[in-house]
């Protein structure tokens, strides 16, 4: 085990040394790291130290956190400058491209099946997600996954309702990173507000295939963000996903 740092050493050195644990096979891909506060005794700072130092390794492809779960490691060592962003991205992408498959059709059934009680449950997740815009990321992307179950819910198919509640902590975590990836909050504390009322209105009236087509575009323009937000450093090459 690596030597304990002394306290006054910042976090950067904190995530150098798991670094090169990392790099000694100490954990191997697909590994849960110890938690925060087993890794702070180990490397003698504070939990906000390392949590510091894990959240710096995620950003250069190395770790993921998985919500409620822990961290995991992705891989050993970093990847070639400017191709981090790209990598996160299209991790991200495949979870769209996901929603698509799952969401579009929800919409679709909603419009055709939704209850007034399930139009009313809509409305309120909709406010709710309103409501959430000056929480943290977290919070306001609980919230947005409230609007798109209650979509699910609507829709009256138990097996889509079971297939989206599975997929529910790998889409919340992937929308916190594409968030944190894009700053999409420090323009819009409330994104793709209108696109989520005009899904919900279109749904309340019945309009199937406006349904469909305003959540299919919801999410092509949540690829096309991430496209363009996440485009590699070197000219000329072509990295573009989730098409």
């Amino acid at each position: 085990m690596a030597s304990p740092l002394r306290r006054n050493l910042l976090a950067d050195q904190a995530a150098d040394l798991l670094l090169s644990r990392l790099g000694a096979g100490e954990w191997d891909v697909g590994a849960r790291l110890p938690g925060e506060t087993t890794l702070a005794a180990e490397l003698g700072v504070g939990r906000s130290t390392v949590r510091e130092a894990l959240r710096m390794l995620a950003g250069q492809g190395l770790l993921r956190s998985r919500q409620g779960i822990g961290v995991f490691v992705e891989r050993t060592e970093p990847v070639a400058d400017g191709w981090t962003n790209v990598l996160r991205g299209a991790a991200i992408a495949a979870v769209v491209e996901v929603r698509n498959a799952i969401e579009v059709e929800a919409a679709r059934l909603a419009a055709r099946r939704a209850t007034d009680a399930d139009v009313r449950s809509l409305r309120r997740a909709l406010d709710l997600r309103a409501a959430a815009f000056d929480k943290g990321d977290a919070e306001f992307v609980a919230a947005d996954v409230e609007v798109h179950r209650a979509i699910v819910v609507a829709a009256h198919n138990p097996v889509l309702t079971e297939l989206f509640e599975t997929f529910v902590p790998r889409l919340t975590e992937a929308m916190i990173e594409m968030i944190e990836l894009l700053g999409l909050r420090r323009r819009d504390p409330a994104p793709d507000a209108d696109d989520h009322h005009l899904l919900v209105e279109a749904i309340a009236a019945g309009d199937a295939e406006a349904a469909a087509r305003i959540s299919r575009a919801h999410l092509d323009a949540m690829l096309g963000a991430l496209n363009d937000g996440c485009a590699p450093a070197e000219p000329g090459t072509n990295a573009r996903f989730g098409r």
